[in-house]
C-alpha cells in the first residue's frame, strides 16, 4: 500500500474512531431523565394542590349553598357536571371569580411547571 492510501485510510478510520466516540458519549445525556424545573417536584405540587384543597374546604363550609350546590353534582358525567358549573358561575360571577382565585396557585404551577418529561404534555395536572 502506498505512503498516501495508508494515510487516507488512516485518517478515515481516525474519523470514524473520532465520530464513534462522539456518539457514544452523546448517548447518556439523550436517554437521561429530565430534570424539572425548581419548585416542580411531586411535593411542591402535593404542597399546592393540599393549599388549594383546604381552601376550597374553607370556602365550601362557610358558604352553604355553595356547598350544597357541588354537592348535588356528585354522579353526574362529566360532561353534565362541567355544563351545571358553567351555568353556576355564569348566575353566580362571585362565586365563580373567588373559586377561581383559590385554584389559581395550582393553575399556576401548572403552567409554570409545564411539560416535565418532554413528552409535549402538560404532566402537573
Amino acid at each position: 500500500m502506498s505512503l498516501n492510501v495508508r494515510r487516507t485510510v488512516a485518517g478515515i478510520l481516525g474519523a470514524g474512531a473520532f465520530t464513534g466516540a462522539t456518539l457514544f458519549a452523546a448517548i447518556p445525556t439523550a436517554f437521561a431523565e429530565p430534570v424539572p424545573p425548581p419548585n416542580c417536584t411531586a411535593a411542591d405540587l402535593a404542597g399546592v394542590a393540599s393549599g388549594v384543597s383546604a381552601a376550597t374546604s374553607a370556602y365550601l363550609f362557610t358558604h352553604p349553598e355553595v356547598n350544597t350546590f357541588f354537592t348535588s353534582l356528585h354522579g353526574l358525567p362529566h360532561s353534565e357536571m362541567e355544563a351545571k358549573v358553567n351555568e353556576y358561575f355564569e348566575a353566580n360571577p362571585q362565586t365563580g371569580a373567588e373559586l377561581k382565585g383559590i385554584r389559581k396557585p395550582l393553575q399556576d404551577i401548572r403552567l409554570r411547571c409545564g411539560d416535565t418529561d418532554g413528552d409535549g404534555d402538560v404532566d402537573i395536572l
